[in-house]
Parts: C-alpha cells; sequence; structure tokens
C-alpha cells in the first residue's frame, strides 16, 4: 500500500515539473548523469511508467519524501 502512494507522489512531483528542460534540470539537480537526464525528460512512457522507473525510484527515495514532510502510513499507523 505504502509503495503505491509513494509511487503517487514521484508521479505528482514529475506532472509538476512539466516541461522536458525542467524535467532534465531537476534530474541533474537529484544526482543524475545528464545523458539519462537528457533520455528521462523526453521519454515517451507515461508518467506512471516513469514513477515507476528505477531513475525516479532511486532518485526521489523514501528518505528524500521524509525530509519533504512525507510520513510513512505504515509508521504512522505503528505511532
Amino acid at each position: 500500500m505504502d509503495d503505491g502512494i509513494r509511487n503517487r507522489l514521484r508521479y505528482c512531483i514529475r506532472i509538476d515539473w512539466k516541461k522536458p528542460k525542467r524535467k532534465r534540470k531537476n534530474l541533474i539537480r537529484l544526482g543524475v548523469d545528464q545523458d539519462h537526464a537528457y533520455a528521462w525528460s523526453r521519454t515517451r512512457k507515461g508518467g506512471w511508467a516513469v514513477a515507476q522507473s528505477p531513475i525516479l525510484r532511486t532518485t526521489i527515495a523514501v528518505k528524500r519524501l521524509k525530509r519533504k514532510g512525507y510520513v510513512s502510513l505504515i509508521e504512522y499507523y505503528n505511532r
């Protein structure tokens, strides 16, 4: 269940970037090399497929989401 919510958050973050140039710049800021950032910013895959891709799973990871204030539902439930 938590995986689905994290994927949705990644999807929303990527959709918020809108244009390929902004996607590329943000991927580079997240630590992706320029070649991969260019390729993934202009991919023809849909937003949901890219949200589940290794490129976003490694850059927008659980630790980064926690820093931004998104709490895991399992952790919230266990409290």
